[in-house]
């Protein structure tokens, strides 16, 4: 069932509310105490309703001809409901209400059938029922996305556990959602021999601990793996320091996947983000060493026109680059301006918890998937539930969690993703593909109206090899781009980027070439990593003026 049906039902918890009535050529309404409420800003076109019912068993309930048909018992989302469908014309009209529960029949006494819904046309509704704000026969410019739209406007989705012994309860024993639905919540272990590894990782300035059986211990540093300790670690040995880290659940989650993901606090040596999997030969463990604190935009070295994104009250923005290029630590620098300015409400949905945000003016909830919750997308759903004011996904890895992080943004949330793509063409590419070729173009309108900046970063080793440094793509969200994403002309994104440098964009090859000229960035880096080689060196070695020729007698000849 789409995201979108899901916040319309969640209307149906409102007080007095008592059907939801969605009509093609009107606005979508929601009836509460006998007078309608709208709940969208633009009329709902026939695609845009079947787009809304689509998997679910309505579909088949679609009239092709004018007809009243008969009300019918549904299960959505777990709900026992009511539906209704009414055509007239080329109009289409879909009424969903509560289904009264049955009662349990008396002994010796026939169960009492239930009232029938009385049916009404599309014309009987239009004129009996249209209140103020809902006017009757509105036949308003559908802008609405049909892919991702955000249909009910400031009322988030409701998370429900299907009634026991319904069709949604038994599709969900038979077919569950996720290989493992069970969340662990078990401590970890830490061998003394791990934790003197992960503090000489950290005196080296490693971000990076790998850990493999028949192979030396390695830590990343300046972007390459060097040994730690050259002794090699036998199969045996390497189970002694990671078996520990795990408690029985993950141990079976291991045994069935061949991996599993956790974050482990290591006592006087920070927090990691750990993988254990096996390969040929036994365990391997990987480990990222997050910051005791998140970090500001001066430390990462970004430019101060990143800090700017944190100035939208709503919409998507995307932290983009390739992987293990400092994504995750520039969105906890992010949240943490945010943290650190506004009392607001600050969710956060991380695979693991990376960096922990101290308290200050604002709430930060860090839930860690598999912990808290079984997904990214089952978090989203349940978090618009959580008065969130910023909403930070660690990652966008399906069409589900991309499709309610718009909706999200579009409901007048900020929220704040990361994205494994190289740059921010790349990503906003990535993020249509999702998505099947009939919705992309609807997609690409509300990804139009919902995105307001881009920021692509990657690490480059820096001019004196002791450390790295970030060059950042800007791209921000305007009208100019919109456009460019509505009508699929991103290959004119780069004249849009050079042009929209007054309004605070930054190209790959202008942040190379200022990390050249500032002295951090070798020539040779930034040339192999830049999108346009040859303009770079050219800007970096502009060419000397030509001498004029001279004629016989001294004179400059006349060009």
């Amino acid at each position: 069932m789409s995201a979108q049906l899901f916040q319309l039902l969640a209307q149906l918890d409102r007080p007095g509310a008592t059907e939801i009535v969605i009509a093609t050529g009107r606005q979508v309404a929601v009836r509460i105490n006998s007078a309608y409420q709208t709940l969208t800003a633009s009329a709902v076109t026939l695609p845009q309703l079947l787009h809304l019912i689509r998997d679910t068993q309505l579909v088949a309930m679609v009239p092709s001809s004018e007809k009243v048909g008969d009300p019918v018992a549904v299960d959505l989302d777990g709900r026992p409901l009511r539906a209704q469908f009414v055509r007239q014309g080329s109009d289409v009209m879909l009424r969903i209400e509560h289904r009264p529960a049955p009662q349990p029949p008396a002994r010796a006494t026939p169960t009492p059938t239930p009232t029938p819904i009385p049916s009404r046309t599309p014309t009987a509704i239009r004129h009996a029922d249209a209140a103020p704000g809902h006017p009757a026969g509105s036949a308003g410019h559908a802008t609405a996305s049909a892919a991702a739209p955000s249909l009910v406007r400031g009322s988030p989705p409701r998370t429900t556990t299907p009634p026991h012994g319904s069709a949604a309860a038994r599709q969900v024993a038979d077919h569950p959602a996720e290989p493992s639905a069970e969340l662990i919540d078990e401590p970890s272990e830490i061998v003394p021999e791990l934790a003197a590894l992960v503090a000489e990782a950290r005196r080296r300035n490693a971000t990076d601990l790998h850990i493999a059986a028949g192979r030396a211990v390695l830590v990343r540093t300046v972007g390459e793996l060097v040994a730690l300790d050259p002794t090699p670690r036998t199969a045996a040995q390497v189970e002694e320091l990671l078996l520990p880290l795990l408690g029985p659940v993950r141990r079976r989650q291991l045994a069935e996947r061949g991996y599993v993901d956790l974050a482990v606090d290591v006592p006087d040596a920070g927090r990691l983000r750990s993988n254990v999997s096996r390969q040929q030969g036994g365990l391997k463990g990987a480990f990222r060493l997050a910051l005791s604190r998140p970090p500001t935009l001066d430390e990462l070295g970004l430019p101060p026109a990143v800090a700017k994104v944190t100035e939208h009250h709503q919409g998507l923005v995307v932290i983009a680059g390739p992987s293990g290029h400092g994504k995750t630590t520039t969105l906890a620098a992010l949240v943490d301006l945010l943290n650190r300015a506004h009392p607001i409400h600050i969710l956060t949905i991380e695979d693991p918890v990376e960096i922990v945000h101290p308290k200050h003016l604002a709430v930060v909830s860090q839930r860690e998937v598999g912990r808290h919750t079984v997904s990214f997308a089952a978090a989203l759903k349940a978090s618009l539930r959580e008065d969130p004011d910023v909403i930070v996904i660690g990652e966008l890895r399906d069409r589900e969690t991309v499709e309610i992080a718009l909706t999200a943004a579009e409901t007048g949330h900020l929220v704040l993703a990361t994205m494994s793509t190289p740059s921010a063409a790349k990503t906003i590419d990535r993020l249509i593909d999702m998505f099947p070729p009939d919705d992309q173009s609807q997609v690409r309108a509300s990804l139009g109206a919902a995105l307001k900046a881009i920021v692509a970063q990657r690490l480059l080793p820096d001019a004196q090899g002791t450390g790295v440094v970030a060059a950042v793509e800007l791209l921000v969200g305007m009208l100019a781009l919109s456009n460019l994403i509505r009508d699929n002309k991103l290959f004119q994104l780069p004249n849009l980027m050079q042009r929209g440098k007054a309004y605070g964009m930054i190209r790959l090859d202008d942040s190379l070439l200022e990390l050249v000229r500032a002295g951090k960035l070798a020539e040779d880096v930034a040339a192999r990593h830049a999108d346009s080689k040859k303009e770079l060196l050219a800007a970096l070695h502009p060419a000397a003026p030509e001498p004029a020729k001279r004629g016989l007698f001294g004179r400059k000849d006349r060009e």
